[in-house]
């Protein structure tokens, strides 16, 4: 019983002790590189205006046909005045409203300094804000207008 618990009290101490370091070897000194023997960098050219652009994401599907892709204008002529009209950068989101639901529709350009065109809507009940069925949604603005 004494050579068990002997055995088991080195065992959990042995647990506790860490391995000894190794010496590692100093890092090298740094270089020096005489500055007539580097040779030039070539120029390189700035990046094009486009570097930036990023291509949205186009939301695709059943009836969005006379929507996704528009511009401002015809989604205007489809559902009448927006309720919100929000530019921001490059970005606009138009929204427009009826008893039934609210629809944001965000445009986005689709080339470099292209003109907005819708892109992505969502769609949620006026009176407390649930998402709701989009294509619901556009035939009930339809109607509305």
């Amino acid at each position: 019983m004494r050579l068990s618990a002997a055995l088991l009290l080195v065992a959990t101490l042995s647990a506790c002790v860490s391995a000894p370091r190794q010496q590692q070897a100093p890092p090298p000194p740094p270089s020096t590189v005489d500055p007539r023997q580097v040779p030039p960098t070539e120029s390189v050219p700035p990046p094009p205006a486009t570097a930036g652009f990023r291509m949205p994401e186009v939301l695709e599907g059943p009836g969005l046909a006379g929507i996704i892709r528009q511009p401002a204008s015809a989604l205007v002529g489809r559902f009448g005045q927006p309720r919100l009209d929000t530019p921001e950068g490059d970005m606009r989101k138009l929204q427009f409203r009826s008893e039934a639901c609210v629809l944001d529709v965000y445009l986005y350009p689709l080339a470099p300094g292209g003109e907005p065109v819708a892109t992505w809507l969502e769609a949620r009940r006026a009176s407390d804000g649930a998402a709701v069925d989009r294509l619901a949604c556009i035939q009930a603005l339809s109607r509305a207008r």
